[in-house]
């Protein structure tokens, strides 16, 4: 090629390239919060825990229901509670370039790295269920009011032990905030009342089988025990198996999440309370809000969000479905 023709060459790709530039910087949007649409996936990524707990795929029913319902594809996975599960799922999302990511994450601060590398990555993601241990990461943390629900509970509680008693506690797990805003609501109540008597905690991870097997070896060591008030509906659950399992009646337990097994055994008579917290709410907020911000740029709520959660007993029990009212 000849000097002049170079030169012309060289001119007209540069010129190319600005046009390019100029091209691409006219189509995105000025926030840099939102996705422009030539960007757009059009996906809402899902992760929750295992669906084998009827409140975790409650809400990855309803988030996905809902989102599908706005326009979105949806992918919907579980981390198992397995942080590093929950990296590879957050990683793939981003890979594929998601709209947003609704998150009942695995953990309050092992969820936090994940979670920031979203948000820098540009997708925005909205936690339910569970928060973590740390603001400004997160587009919003959409939360049963679990101090609430728990308190209501235990009222319940101590009402049916008529003030006095010996009980057991069984909690969840101790990566989960909930796990420890439900045993202080539990024991703000419980404490008023001097003629409680703890006689036993153990964490039972939110578990049936483990919950079946700890509340067995503490009923070898306290067989007269009266209550058991667990962090979960599965871990109440578990205990109600081992009491009927040893042949103890008029045992009372209680549980929190609202769950239709649960319901099903307050209407038995074999629990005595729980606190329904609206799971299928919750994720249909979050995806809700996820749509506009991504059409805005903004929620337009404030980043930590609480619904009450309602007291389930022998009473009111028919008036529930799955984690909300019929």
């Amino acid at each position: 090629m000849l000097p002049r023709a170079r030169t012309l060459a060289a001119r007209s790709t540069a010129l190319l390239a600005a046009g390019l530039l100029l091209a691409a910087c006219s189509s995105s949007d000025d926030s840099s919060d939102s996705a422009s649409a030539g960007s757009r996936s059009n996906l809402i990524a899902i992760i929750t825990p295992s669906p084998d707990n009827p409140f975790f795929k409650a809400e990855a029913d309803s988030a996905d229901k809902k989102a599908k319902s706005l326009g979105y594809k949806t992918s919907v996975a579980s981390h198992d509670d397995d942080p590093n599960k929950q990296s590879e799922l957050i990683d793939a999302a981003i890979s594929r370039k998601a709209d947003a990511i609704i998150l009942d994450n695995a953990g309050a601060d092992a969820s936090i790295g994940p979670v920031r590398k979203a948000t820098e990555s540009g997708i925005p993601v909205f936690l339910i269920d569970r928060e973590i241990n740390e603001t400004g990461i997160a587009k919003a943390q959409i939360v049963s009011n679990n101090s609430q629900g728990a308190q209501l509970v235990a009222q319940e509680f101590v009402e049916a032990m008529d003030g006095k008693g010996t009980y057991v506690e069984l909690t969840g797990k101790e990566s989960d905030t909930n796990a420890g805003v439900r045993s202080k609501g539990y024991a703000d109540v419980i404490s008023q009342y001097p003629d409680m008597k703890k006689v036993a905690e153990q964490t039972a991870n939110w578990d049936q089988q483990e919950a079946f097997s700890k509340m067995e070896t503490i009923l070898q060591r306290h067989p007269k025990v009266e209550g058991v008030i667990a962090g979960n509906d599965t871990m109440a659950l578990g205990a109600v198996a081992a009491l009927k399992s040893a042949k103890r009646t008029g045992v009372v337990v209680a549980g929190f999440d609202g769950s239709p097994d649960a319901i099903a055994q307050i209407k038995a008579g074999t629990m005595r309370a729980t606190a329904l917290q609206p799971a299928a709410l919750g994720a249909e907020r979050a995806v809700e809000q996820a749509d506009k911000f991504i059409k805005t740029g903004k929620t337009g709520q404030p980043e930590k969000q609480a619904i009450d959660c309602e007291l389930v007993t022998k009473e009111n029990a028919a008036e529930f479905g799955v984690f909300a009212r019929r």
